[in-house]
């Protein structure tokens, strides 16, 4: 899977998982204009070719994460979307940085020969 697909599959799946987390919620409209609505344009920035859709999404991936945590430690009863929602941002982080460590590799394998 290249970076691209990578990147907009974790994105899906982090607006998916919202998707599931707020649906029995009284305000879902909100709590999911709020949460999905961000990865899902950026996925769908990221397809459409957008350049700084990685840099976008790896920036909020760190409030996602910083989010993520805060509830595993507080919020008992919400760990396991918790963890999948900091397992989620380390992957979109993951996949907005492999264009620039494959690249730096390249770079480095030609210096070395």
């Amino acid at each position: 899977m290249n970076p691209k697909h990578y990147l907009i599959t974790a994105l899906l799946a982090l607006a998916a998982l919202y998707g599931f987390w707020f649906a029995g919620d009284a305000q879902v409209a909100a709590a999911l204009l709020v949460f999905a609505l961000p990865p899902v344009l950026l996925a769908i920035a990221a397809a459409h070719g957008w350049r700084r859709a990685g840099f976008t999404a790896a920036v909020l991936a760190l409030l996602w994460f910083s989010h993520g945590t805060m509830l595993l430690y507080a919020e008992p009863q919400l760990r396991l979307q918790a963890s999948l929602e900091t397992l989620l941002a380390l992957a979109i982080i993951h996949a907005a940085c492999l264009p620039g460590i494959r690249a730096w590799r390249s770079k480095h394998e030609a210096l070395r020969k």
